[in-house]
């Protein structure tokens, strides 16, 4: 096996792709996003064949404290595997391959999330020296149950109250529409600097592939709301959601945003709507007890990380050790 990483859309080899977040299609949206710089893992055979690959990315962030400008790798779910391959040795191939890589682009740290399973890689990230931070994630079932059917009955007159009252939800799809979503994601988390927001063309480019939808909330011709989702091996993921919840009260822009995505996403008959960043498994977590009233289910997993300065890393894990 020969493991390679490539960096220019033009030298990607012919590969097939189900999962978006490994796709090419994904790898030219982040290398037309400034900040981004995406790299493809490869792994070929003696026959010169794609048998494994693995997006990842580096991200230009800010912060306000030190050292205010960074650079992390980051990396949703274990790549993509032909059939009858043996997937955790080949994702011990990529993973040590790119975790050189990103060690020696100096990137601050290392993140892999949203794994198809919780001890996946376990051994494998240990001996990268990878520790792993107890995460939460929840996903609504569409499969057996319509979103009408997961929900109190108060939660729904809210929301029926809230379209009564004028607030409107639609698919984005005019460059403006995109532009006045980003600037209220943006203006939403400004705050926020835990949670990192891409540039503008990372959402022009999700809003413009087939697996991909952004969902505005809008009230009195002004958006207060929104979502962006992608569709992926049958299930859908909402990646990134905002709402102006303390000027439209009144309305529910949040209960009416993540409402419209599972009603949207139940009408594309994906099987679960996957909400991607849940966050720690707090005692008291707002977010979370929040989407868990529309009849969603949490799970506990991990999400591994990698500090590129060595005491850090070892500081770390024994903070983060089981």
């Amino acid at each position: 096996m020969r493991v390679s990483i490539i960096s220019r859309a033009e030298e990607l080899p012919e590969m097939t792709c189900y999962d978006f977040f490994h796709s090419t299609e994904l790898f030219q949206i982040l290398a037309a996003t400034s900040g981004n710089t995406p790299y493809m893992v490869v792994v070929t055979d003696e026959d010169n064949r794609v048998v494994a690959h693995l997006l990842a990315t580096i991200r230009r962030r800010g912060t306000f404290i030190f050292p205010f400008l960074y650079t992390q790798g980051r990396i949703y779910g274990e790549g993509e595997y032909l059939p009858d391959t043996n997937k955790e040795e080949l994702f011990e191939l990529m993973l040590n391959a790119v975790t050189k890589k990103f060690v020696r682009k100096l990137c601050l740290y290392i993140e892999f999330s949203n794994l198809s399973s919780k001890m996946f890689g376990y051994k494998y990230f240990r001996k990268q020296e990878y520790f792993p931070v107890r995460w939460m994630q929840i996903h609504n079932s569409h499969h057996s149950k319509a979103p009408e059917e997961r929900i109190s009955k108060k939660m729904m007159q809210r929301i029926r109250n809230a379209y009564k009252n004028g607030v409107e939800t639609l698919l984005a799809s005019t460059e403006a529409e995109i532009d006045g979503f980003y600037k209220m994601l943006r203006n939403y988390y400004r705050l926020k600097p835990q949670r990192f927001i891409p540039k503008k063309q990372f959402f022009q480019g999700i809003s413009n592939s087939p697996d991909g939808e952004i969902y505005i909330t809008r009230y009195k011709n002004k958006i207060i709301g929104g979502c962006a989702i992608v569709y992926t091996k049958g299930d859908a993921f909402l990646w990134y959601i905002a709402a102006q919840q303390k000027s439209h009260a009144l309305v529910h822009p949040n209960i009416v945003t993540v409402w419209n995505a599972l009603q949207a996403t139940y009408e594309k008959q994906a099987q679960h709507l996957h909400f991607m960043n849940v966050g720690l498994p707090f005692r008291k977590n707002i977010y979370r007890d929040f989407i868990l009233k529309f009849g969603g289910k949490p799970a506990s997993s991990y999400r591994w990380f990698h500090a590129s300065i060595g005491w850090i890393n070892k500081l770390l894990k024994w903070i983060y050790r089981e």
